[in-house]
């Protein structure tokens, strides 16, 4: 059984904390992940002004995101521009690199990504994208080879502008299986690796879900048979989470799991079918995001 794991790495104190100690874990069990990066300004703690839609005052109050992120992430950027995670934090970045770990593009502004990708353009995209894509290939050395959207936060026209670039695959949305996309009855070239397992955010304070159990929730939903992909974060698994997820990995390797980068199990695929992507309402998040569209 074969797990691919996606590690987000959101903001600065994420990128700057969170994925050294991640990579202290990965390390200590010989494991190689996906990290996808944002490298622009971190202006995240603009999301607090969303407490006033009750969706997403709940899920703060569920998943006690003080506790959870700390209050430097909730701030950050919030009435003051926020710090460039790549400029002063390229050493970090270069370092999971340089450790064997898969390194692709998540986000030049994460929560301008997220909040505003509705009203983009082609040009927005495309210049999101350059500028996120140029900063990593200058800090890592590399040529970009994969990249997965900030919040599933993905459309067609997204699908479509990431062809000019030199991605090998992209993880852009939630679903079964890995596919091809298919953009106004044509089908694209860089095939998507869907993530197929929920994140902490989206299950804890919900259905009797927490800590104490969270761990064997997951593991219960591992498919021997099928496409397993786990995104993780750097602010919470690489932080107040890092025990938690280290046990969690102690616990999945004694059920015979394997965990792999993304680019691994693409190769690995013997079937690339194809599929439409649409957007979802999807449990614990709130509005929509981008799936695999199943039937």
């Amino acid at each position: 059984m074969r797990i691919g794991l996606r590690i987000d790495v959101d903001t600065f104190t994420g990128t700057k904390f969170g994925v050294p100690g991640l990579c202290e874990v990965l390390a200590d069990n010989s494991i190689t992940s996906s990290f996808f990066f944002t490298v622009g300004p971190d202006n995240m703690g603009r999301h607090l002004w969303r407490l006033i839609r009750p969706a997403f005052l709940v899920k703060i109050l569920r998943t006690k995101a003080a506790s959870l992120y700390g209050w430097d992430i909730l701030f950050k950027g919030t009435f003051w521009p926020g710090p460039p995670i790549g400029e002063r934090l390229s050493g970090v970045i270069r370092a999971a690199a340089d450790a064997g770990h898969e390194v692709g593009l998540h986000a030049w502004d994460h929560h301008a990504w997220q909040m505003k990708i509705d009203g983009m353009n082609t040009d927005h995209v495309r210049r999101h994208l350059r500028r996120a894509a140029d900063v990593l290939c200058h800090i890592t050395g590399r040529q970009l080879t994969c990249s997965a959207a900030p919040g599933w936060k993905c459309n067609d026209m997204v699908l479509t502008v990431k062809e000019e670039f030199p991605f090998s695959y992209n993880s852009d949305c939630r679903g079964q299986s890995i596919f091809r996309p298919v953009v106004n009855s044509k089908e694209l070239k860089q095939p998507q690796i869907p993530v197929t397992l929920p994140t902490y955010d989206e299950v804890v304070g919900r259905n009797g879900i927490d800590n104490t159990n969270y761990n064997d929730y997951i593991l219960s939903l591992l498919k021997h048979d099928a496409l397993n992909v786990l995104t993780i974060h750097a602010e919470a698994e690489g932080r107040s989470c890092r025990k938690m997820f280290n046990e969690f990995v102690k616990k999945a390797r004694a059920k015979g799991a394997e965990f792999t980068t993304l680019g691994c199990l693409l190769a690995e695929s013997n079937r690339i079918g194809t599929s439409t992507v649409v957007a979802r309402e999807f449990p614990g998040r709130e509005g929509w995001i981008a799936c695999q569209k199943s039937g």
